[in-house]
C-alpha cells in the first residue's frame, strides 16, 4: 500500500525495533511514484528471466510488496512500466527488484513502489525459469513471503 512518508520511516522504525528488525545494506534506487511502501512480501527468484515475475504481478497484489531477486544482475531489465500497470491493476503496493528495471521515465509517473539497483534498457528473457515463493536473500536480509517490508528513500527494512 502507498504510505504516507510522514507517517513512518525507515530510520524511525530501525530506532523503534533496534534488535529486531533487519536492513539491506545494498543501496537501492526508488525509480515508481509513490517514494515509500510497505507490504507482505512476495518472492520470486529469477536471473535474467522475468516470466515468473509477470506471473506474480498478474494475481492479485492485496498491497504486497513483490521481492524480486535477479542476483544482483545489472544486464538486462526484470520490469518495465507494462509490468509495472499489471501490478498496479492488480493491486500490489510495490515491487523490490535485486537487479535491473527498465522505462525509468514512465515508471517514475505510476502510483507504484519501485526499487532497483539500476537500469538497462534490455529485455529479459522469457523462458520461465526460477522460483516463487521460497526464500530470497541478499543484502545481508532473508526476505520470507508473509514478513513486513518497508521500503523508503532512507533504505528497505525488514519485519519478521
Amino acid at each position: 500500500m502507498p504510505v504516507d512518508p510522514n507517517s513512518w520511516s525507515t530510520a524511525d522504525l530501525c530506532d523503534e525495533h533496534e534488535g529486531s528488525i533487519s536492513a539491506c545494506d545494498i543501496q537501492f534506487t526508488l525509480y515508481g511514484g509513490h517514494r515509500a511502501f510497505r507490504g507482505i512480501v512476495a518472492t520470486v527468484r529469477c536471473d535474467g528471466d522475468n516470466v515468473l515475475a509477470r506471473r506474480a504481478m498478474s494475481e492479485q497484489g492485496e498491497g504486497r510488496v513483490l521481492v524480486v531477486d535477479g542476483s544482483g544482475s545489472l544486464r538486462c531489465a526484470l520490469m518495465g512500466d507494462q509490468m509495472a500497470e499489471l501490478a498496479i491493476d492488480n493491486g500490489w503496493a510495490g515491487v523490490v527488484v535485486n537487479g535491473a528495471i527498465r522505462d525509468v521515465g514512465p515508471l517514475s509517473r505510476l502510483p507504484l513502489g519501485v526499487a532497483a539497483l539500476g537500469s538497462n534498457p534490455l529485455r529479459s528473457g522469457k523462458q520461465g525459469t526460477g522460483r516463487r515463493d521460497g526464500e530470497v536473500t541478499f543484502g545481508g536480509v532473508t526476505f520470507r513471503p508473509g514478513d513486513t517490508v518497508c521500503v523508503d528513500e532512507d533504505g528497505i527494512v525488514l519485519l519478521p
